[in-house]
Formats: structure tokens, sequence, C-alpha cells
């Protein structure tokens, strides 16, 4: 696969300049093989390009400016995508090659890697907790079957003068029942007085 750079060699744009000798530099830097296609001296490599970036790519007046970069015949971007790319040291991916290995974009597909196994087994204890979770819980629910004080099925302990009260009742609720018919004369007598 072949990196093909449209430039202009003979640009009157400081910009378009700046921006082409950016690209070939990186590429160059980094020892990514290319080509570049020069659209001033050539005008099937010009056409070719204009064809070739895709409509939602191309500038409101039609015609993509370079640098354009492709992989053979596939777009990969202008110098905008290029730099984001470049920015998040996603550049082989931009470009559709396989990141060599020992460059920020193997390390960081391997970290991508590593921490996506890590979630799962952080996934599996969290099952497992839940597995031992549900046990206690059946295990309270049991000891609520068993008649035990209210305080201990929902795991708190009121505050201490409801204690007291709560020891002198029955857990059941058929007595608190008659405990608020009991409350509600009460009230209804100091009512009536």
């Amino acid at each position: 696969m072949v990196i093909k750079v449209f430039v202009a060699t003979s640009s009157g744009s400081t910009a378009i300049k700046k921006k082409q000798q950016e690209v070939v530099g990186f590429l160059e830097a980094n020892k990514i093989d290319f080509q570049q296609m020069d659209i001033a001296g050539d005008e099937d490599n010009r056409k070719w390009m204009r064809e070739n970036v895709p409509g939602e790519k191309k500038p409101q007046n039609g015609i993509p400016l370079p640098p354009q970069i492709f992989n053979e015949e596939r777009y990969c971007g202008d110098f905008e995508s290029f730099f984001s790319a470049k920015e998040e040291n996603i550049i082989y991916s931009f470009l559709g090659l396989a990141p060599p290995p020992g460059t920020k974009e193997t390390e960081k597909s391997d970290a991508t890697e590593e921490k996506s196994e890590a979630t799962e087994e952080k996934s599996d204890s969290k099952d497992e907790k839940s597995d031992a979770t549900g046990e206690t819980e059946a295990h309270t629910e049991d000891k609520a079957d068993e008649g035990a004080p209210e305080e201990a099925q929902s795991g708190q302990t009121p505050p201490e003068g409801q204690q007291e009260g709560e020891e002198e009742h029955a857990a059941t609720g058929e007595e608190e029942k008659q405990g608020e018919g009991e409350e509600k004369e009460e009230v209804e007598e100091q009512e009536e007085s």
C-alpha cells in the first residue's frame, strides 16, 4: 500500500506550502513510504485528486486544496484530519496502516486492550461479590423467618428510646396493629376531655 500525498509544488499560498511541508516532513521523519503527487504540474493528478475527494470533504467552492492524502485509492483526509490524527497519536490508523511495534499508537492500542481485560476482571469480581451478597441477604431473610427482631431484619438499630419500646412489643404484625388501636383510643379520649 502506497500513501499518496497530493501537493502543489508551485503554490502561491504560504499557508498551503507550510501544511504540505508539515505532512511530508512528518511522513519522512517517521519513515512512512509515500509518493508526492504534484497537482500543479500534472493535470491528470489534479483531476484524479478532485474526483476522488468525497463530496462531504470538499470545500464550498467544490475544489479541494492540497495537501490531500490517500492510501492507494482510499481517501484518508486533508491537512486538518491529518493534524488531528497526529495529535491523537492515531496517525497509522488514519493512514490505513498497521502501526509498527514500539510506537505510541501500538502502546495505546495495547493499553486499551489491557484496560478492557482489567474491566472484564473487575466485572467478574463484582459478580462474585454479588453472589456473596446474595448469600448474606438470604441468611438475613432466614433470620427474619425465625422471628428475629425488626432491627436485625433491616440491619439498622433504632434510637435508644425506641429500642426499649420495641422490646416490649412482639415482632408480629397483629400485635403492632393492636398497639396502634390502643393509641388511637387514648387520643380520642384526650380530645373528648
